[in-house]
């Protein structure tokens, strides 16, 4: 009966417009005061406030910040004339250079949101002009930007390793392989779709033109080496990766590019402080339902009465309802909120069944990338209809082909675990820190 209530409370609250965290509080405080009338509604209070007390919740606003001072900087775009320098000459180059740029931006920002507005708005103009229809267009640059929760820093990844208490450092350093495999698929597909639309390469860039594309790219590529190799050598931890981040920015957009004035930054620490209150409004509402959750005991029993799943269950049973599950949850509600409702009645299971943590972590980030992406609700086509002013059903039209390429990264994962911790291994089991 209370999942029932639960589910149904939701529901009519999202149809009747609330944002997300009305539901998921009035949810929460409903189960409570009806069902357990001994419960003290303070506590939904203490919980929230308990959610966001993690200091490793410190790096989000602080990653969200460096991505916005550079996406309206100079980086993005130093990085895509690196990349169509490199690989704009060969067959599919344009839309290989399409997909390395997101994945080089995300790199930088861990944002897929920052990733289309940054990458796409340059990029989806040259697209079109070279003769590649829209609908392809649009979902190259949707679904690569996905990308940016898998390659390091990870906001997504944050949130999880907060919730479940996995090690963040860890899950950055194995999502590496995922977010390279799928680019790979990416691009071999970019290649065929080249030639079935009959577009040609673009001209070869002559040495001395790659040599200056190099030249201004090199001071934004140090972005991934401060987060990865910094967390690597054990120079520091994710979230003072994230403040040494912000500060090789602000040098980069504000001393040597120039780019940005001492002015913008008012105006760029407003709208991170927007998007930071969003997220931890949510992640302070999720930490109180998924208590309520908890109380109610409701994990155990929908994982062990509805699914059928245990600490017996096999390996693959348990990987392929999480995967499903996150799937499906991210079609129709924001990835942080998935995390933080699913998270708690899937990662107890995973653990008791004897599954590395990291993997689960990779996989689930790995599912919430392809619903950001995927029809109905995905949250960056919305981002794409914003900012690319097209009709839903045209930027819904070219995705099939990429999530199909995403599910196969899935199902390669849950195969071949080693894509994801044969790094996080060599990093920090084989003498790393």
């Amino acid at each position: 009966m209370l999942p029932l209530v639960l589910l149904g409370v939701m529901l009519l609250l999202l149809f009747m417009g609330f944002p997300m965290k009305v539901p998921l509080l009035a949810a929460a405080l409903l189960a409570l005061v009806v069902f357990f009338p001994a419960g003290d509604p303070a506590t939904l209070v203490q919980q929230m406030i308990s959610g966001v007390e993690p200091a490793a919740l410190i790096a989000v606003p602080m990653f969200i910040l460096a991505a916005e001072i550079m996406t309206r900087g100079q980086t993005a775009d130093r990085l895509l004339d690196l990349v169509m320098g490199m690989v704009g000459h060969v067959r599919g180059g344009l839309p290989i250079a399409c997909a390395v740029s997101c994945t080089l931006f995300g790199a930088l920002s861990g944002s897929t949101q920052a990733t289309v507005v940054a990458v796409g708005g340059p990029l989806r103009p040259r697209l079109l002009k070279a003769g590649y229809p829209d609908s392809f267009s649009t979902a190259l640059i949707i679904n690569a930007s996905d990308i940016a929760l898998l390659i390091p820093p990870s906001i997504g990844m944050i949130v999880y390793g907060v919730v479940s208490g996995t090690s963040i450092g860890e899950l950055f350093i194995a999502g590496i392989g995922p977010g390279l495999l799928i680019l790979l698929l990416f691009c071999v597909y970019s290649v065929i779709a080249s030639k079935r639309f009959g577009v040609e390469p673009l001209p070869r860039a002559d040495g001395s033109a790659r040599l200056a594309a190099l030249r201004r790219a090199l001071l934004p590529l140090g972005f991934p080496v401060i987060v990865i190799g910094g967390i690597y050598s054990g120079i520091f931890s994710p979230t003072e990766a994230a403040a040494v981040c912000v500060f090789y920015a602000l040098v980069l957009e504000v001393f040597i590019f120039r780019a940005l004035s001492l002015d913008a930054l008012p105006d760029i620490a407003l709208s991170t402080g927007l998007i930071t209150s969003v997220v931890f409004i949510l992640v302070a509402a999720g930490a109180a339902f998924s208590w309520t959750l908890s109380y109610a005991e409701l994990p155990s029993h929908l994982v062990e009465q509805t699914l059928g799943l245990g600490p017996d269950s096999s390996y693959a049973s348990v990987m392929t309802a999480i995967a499903v599950a996150y799937f499906i949850g991210c079609m129709f509600v924001d990835p942080i909120v998935v995390i933080l409702i699913l998270t708690p009645i899937f990662h107890p299971l995973a653990v008791a069944a004897g599954i590395d943590p990291v993997l689960v972590g990779t996989l689930v980030t790995l599912q919430v990338a392809i619903g950001s992406a995927t029809p109905p609700f995905g949250c960056d086509i919305f981002t794409a209809i914003a900012i690319f002013r097209r009709p839903y059903l045209e930027v819904i039209r070219g995705t099939p082909p990429f999530i199909a390429m995403l599910v196969a990264a899935s199902i390669l994962l849950v195969a071949f675990p080693e894509i994801a911790l044969s790094l996080r291994d060599l990093a920090f089991r084989d003498g790393g820190p």
